[in-house]
């Protein structure tokens, strides 16, 4: 059983709008899990649905084994919704000892896991700078430093590195490293697919509420069957009909060929041996999750 599960998970607003349909996924205990889609896609409402935000339509979502109708269900979870705002007046670590107050966190164990977090979050030095000289960048880190100070077993953070520089962008995805290396599990849902393709284990994109694809990030950016094969083709007179397989592009001493069945590219190297041809370098194609996405999105429009 899955940390989070959902199954066929449905939100409908009223005037018969669709946010989610049938939305099944099954997230692991310690993984990090993003979610993607384009805007509209559903995704802000899964997040929403999981924390009893909103209401469901129908369908069925558990927790930790606890069905999210369950009061229970979210002690476990840290979350860092999209639009926050924190009262200005605060500092950051202002901001971070008035949340661990209302947990009923106090004493030494409080500041210390302030401190900690701060320099998890790279905003040490800025811990007694006021909200509203905060940029962008550095409120997406203080928040992500105040969604973890109840030590949650499962981070929910919904766009996270939204409108935050290149450094700090840096100092996130160390720092869900890190909170993952503790076993931690985080639930992502972000439009920046190089972020997510850099951090997730596991990745599913949702379009028109419905969830069209779901793998790990080498599942989804594989180019099935497809093999690209570096070789010194000019040095012989090689007849490429030979070979196994459909070649989609001959660029002199590169090939592209597309195999109906992945074992046969073990019968090519063998062919190109035995016509004594030296062979650099054979690997499998593969697409940005970018470029995955789009096709996906592509796919699922409805014909006009």
């Amino acid at each position: 059983m899955g940390i989070i599960e959902t199954d066929r998970l449905t939100k409908v607003y009223s005037g018969g709008v669709v946010a989610l349909s049938d939305a099944t996924i099954e997230i692991e205990k310690g993984e990090i899990f993003a979610l993607l889609g384009p805007n509209g896609a559903g995704k802000t409402t899964l997040f929403k649905s999981l924390l009893s935000i909103v209401s469901v339509t129908r369908g069925d979502a558990h927790i930790n084994g606890i069905p999210i109708t369950n009061p229970e269900s979210r002690k476990s979870i840290g979350y860092l919704p999209e639009n926050h705002r924190f009262p200005e007046h605060h500092t950051g670590g202002s901001l971070l000892q008035s949340t661990a107050h209302l947990y009923g966190i106090g004493g030494s164990s409080s500041s210390a896991r302030i401190e900690s977090l701060l320099e998890l979050v790279g905003m040490s030095k800025w811990k007694k700078t006021k909200l509203r000289k905060y940029s962008k960048g550095m409120t997406q880190r203080i928040g992500l430093a105040q969604a973890l100070i109840p030590d949650p077993d499962i981070l929910m953070l919904d766009e996270p590195t939204d409108g935050v520089d290149p450094v700090g962008k840096i100092e996130i995805r160390n720092a869900l490293k890190q909170i993952k290396s503790e076993g931690k599990t985080i639930f992502i849902n972000s439009h920046l697919l190089s972020e997510v393709e850099s951090v997730a284990d596991r990745v599913a994109i949702l379009v028109g509420g419905k969830v069209r694809r779901i793998g790990s990030v080498d599942e989804l950016t594989s180019r099935k069957s497809q093999y690209e094969i570096e070789a010194a083709f000019d040095e012989t007179d090689f007849d490429f009909e030979t070979i196994k397989g459909r070649l989609l592009e001959d660029a002199g001493n590169r090939i592209v060929v597309e195999l109906t069945d992945e074992n046969d590219i073990n019968a090519i190297i063998d062919t190109l041996r035995s016509s004594s041809i030296s062979i650099r370098s054979v690997k499998p194609l593969k697409i940005s999750l970018e470029e995955s996405f789009l096709e996906t999105v592509s796919s699922s429009e409805e014909p006009k």
